[in-house]
């Protein structure tokens, strides 16, 4: 563990909440950041309150090291942006060949004002739950984009934050096997449990893997993903 502080952009969906868990297992203070940018899903924003409420009791670590956490109001990503995450719409493939859940600049703009709040706030390290493995093709997910994103806002704050990924390179399957390596089955049972991934922000359907519609790409890498790490533990 290290005395350098985290800010972790936590959306209160599984991937951020592993992440959560995985910047407590290395950090002595952590903090985090979540944006309020008029997403359909808006539910998100209620489950990661109580997905960090219940945190210590399912991750000891969380009782000391858990620190503040920060909600910014990014209306305007919403206003001007034109998806399935920002509208009543069906998700369907864009003209782009990209899902038309697509938020342009969502990341680029949600690492740089946690940069900005991590300044102020004396923290060094910003993790996100960022994956080109097991996603849905956004651009602003790849390992190359995160990259380049860190020099420019190290060279635009003259600071040396790092952007650390630890799901850039799992899987949904191996995203759930950290969970049960950070914190056992009281973590992976949190996750199912309080936290939410769903596009459509249904909380009314609970599957094994979770709640959720069951249809939208958010729920079916979820749901593959849980159920071959289930598979795997049985097999």
């Amino acid at each position: 563990m290290t005395d350098t502080g985290a800010l972790v952009l936590f959306s209160g969906g599984q991937d951020s909440a592993v992440c959560l868990a995985w910047a407590l297992e290395r950090f002595s203070r952590v903090e985090t950041i979540g944006f309020d940018y008029g997403q359909r899903h808006r539910v998100e924003l209620d489950v990661r309150l109580t997905f960090r409420e219940r945190l210590a009791g399912a991750y000891p670590a969380a009782a000391d090291r858990l620190g503040q956490d920060h909600l910014l109001d990014l209306a305007l990503l919403g206003a001007i942006s034109d998806t399935a995450l920002t509208g009543d719409r069906a998700i369907e493939m864009s003209a782009s060949g990209l899902p038309n859940t697509f938020v342009p600049g969502r990341n680029l703009l949600f690492l740089t004002f946690a940069a900005a709040v991590a300044y102020r706030r004396g923290l060094k390290h910003l993790v996100t739950g960022v994956c080109e493995t097991d996603y849905s093709g956004y651009p602003d997910c790849r390992d190359d984009t995160i990259k380049a994103l860190q020099v420019a806002i190290n060279l635009g704050t003259e600071s040396r934050f790092v952007i650390d990924t630890p799901l850039m390179w799992r899987d949904k399957a191996a995203t759930w096997d950290l969970a049960q390596a950070l914190g056992g089955q009281p973590l992976v049972n949190l996750i199912l449990e309080d936290s939410h991934s769903c596009y459509i922000g249904d909380r009314t359907h609970r599957h094994d893997w979770g709640y959720g519609c069951g249809t939208c790409p958010a729920c079916e890498l979820r749901a593959s993903g849980y159920r071959r790490w289930r598979a795997g533990r049985t097999g």
